[in-house]
């Protein structure tokens, strides 16, 4: 894995304090403990440790947007009121869902997206010719490449360019434990073995007029 250094898309964690990633995915730190919980746009510390770890989507659309973008938790309020998170009768927490983060994005951000429900990993390479981002769903562990792949799916990173060489992919992953994973990239090849299949796209820049 080899970072990115002149991405011109923001890289934010879905943890509020980045030198905490580490030790809340590989050692069971509790969440309610980060210092920076506040900066996340959280109105409560549970609210944080309840949600962080289901953001990597609302993270994900965060760096999209810009530097201008909302905080992390008023982009969750706003994809809950599409249902793009869901909470069961058990309080189990569901998401991100991509028809309605797309809704919320048209409508709410003016920003142009599309569901992709089947997408190859060279498709994704045609998505960002065109001048696309793609948020796709891959394993969590994408930030160990040097392990085999032990899935494919069930978090999300957002695909930002083509390497120079156009042989692999620059990624910026909200649940990355350093500097190097958080902004990586890799050969097309072995992101596919952590890829799902489905994502989304996004048109960058200057948002639209929101949809009435």
């Amino acid at each position: 894995m080899t970072s990115c250094t002149a991405c011109p898309y923001p890289s934010h964690t879905q943890f509020a304090s980045p030198d905490l990633v580490g030790p809340i995915v590989n050692e069971g730190f509790d969440r309610a403990l980060d210092p920076a919980w506040a900066d996340s746009g959280a109105a409560t510390v549970e609210d944080y440790a309840r949600w962080c770890g289901h953001l990597c989507g609302a993270t994900c659309l965060r760096m999209a947007l810009g530097a201008g973008a909302p905080s992390l938790f008023e982009l969750r309020d706003g994809a809950v009121k599409f249902g793009a998170y869901t909470v069961d009768a058990d309080g189990d927490i569901h998401g991100m869902i991509y028809a309605p983060a797309v809704a919320y994005l048209r409508r709410t951000h003016g920003m142009a997206a599309e569901v992709h429900r089947e997408l190859t990993a060279g498709g994704i390479g045609a998505l960002l010719d065109a001048g696309r981002l793609v948020v796709a769903s891959v394993h969590y562990a994408i930030r160990r490449p040097h392990e085999p792949s032990p899935g494919r799916g069930g978090h999300l990173v957002l695909v930002t360019a083509r390497t120079a060489d156009g042989s692999g992919y620059h990624f910026h992953n909200p649940s990355g434990t350093d500097a190097a994973t958080r902004t990586a990239s890799l050969p097309v090849e072995r992101f596919a073995e952590f890829f799902a299949g489905r994502g989304m796209s996004l048109v960058p820049g200057p948002a639209t007029a929101p949809e009435a």
